[in-house]
């Protein structure tokens, strides 16, 4: 009987201690997943700021080679054209100015004299000798080699003699006139029937000065 009452005091006394389950207790720790490797998630890094998807602007696109230049309409093309002036009377001799022009579009290079030829009515050649060098018109320094630029102009001196009483003369029609031997020429007419008579044709160098 004494056991009994102690066992009921027992239990008695522990009632107070008793608590709801849940009540009073700390919270669980919510458990982490672990990723391969043995890294937690709750350690993995703060995700990168935003990016801007734009692309960089394109480069200039690439310029292709420089056009190659070319020759102005009614230029030959070596590039350079002669030309010839109004004949000079002095004294039975005659002289005309031929000029070499750059009309072409790059530096030419000038050394030497002109090419020139006596012509007859029918465009054939007269046997009239060309000499480089002075006449009685103009003195010839000689040959000087000159860069001709796109524009510029370089001059010469011919001469002959021409009088109907200067002996076995030859009447010419035209000159044949090139910057050069081999060069594409062009013809000028012989104006006048003293002018035309020719004996020899002397001529200067091409230069940059006066002819």
């Amino acid at each position: 009987m004494l056991l009994t009452g102690v066992l009921g005091l027992s239990l008695s006394g522990c009632a107070g201690f008793l608590v709801p389950a849940g009540e009073g207790e700390p919270e669980p720790t919510p458990s982490v997943p672990r990723l391969p490797g043995g890294v937690h998630a709750d350690k993995l890094p703060t995700p990168f700021p935003s990016v801007s998807t734009r692309l960089p602007d394109r480069p200039p696109a690439a310029q292709g080679p420089a056009p190659t230049p070319t020759v102005p309409a009614g230029c030959p093309s070596s590039g350079v054209v002669v030309g010839m002036g109004e004949v000079e009377a002095a004294l039975g001799h005659r002289a005309v100015g031929l000029t070499l022009t750059n009309c072409g579009s790059k530096p030419y290079r000038v050394h030497g004299y002109p090419s020139v030829r006596a012509l007859d009515e029918a465009g054939d050649p007269l046997p009239v000798p060309v000499n480089p060098g002075s006449s009685y018109m103009g003195s010839d320094p000689g040959p000087k080699e000159v860069m001709l630029k796109p524009g510029e102009t370089v001059r010469s001196l011919l001469a002959w003699v021409s009088t109907p009483t200067g002996g076995d003369l030859i009447e010419g029609d035209a000159l044949e006139i090139a910057p050069a031997p081999g060069l594409e020429a062009r013809t000028f007419p012989l104006k006048g029937s003293d002018v035309r008579l020719l004996d020899e044709l002397n001529m200067t160098a091409w230069r940059t000065g006066p002819a």
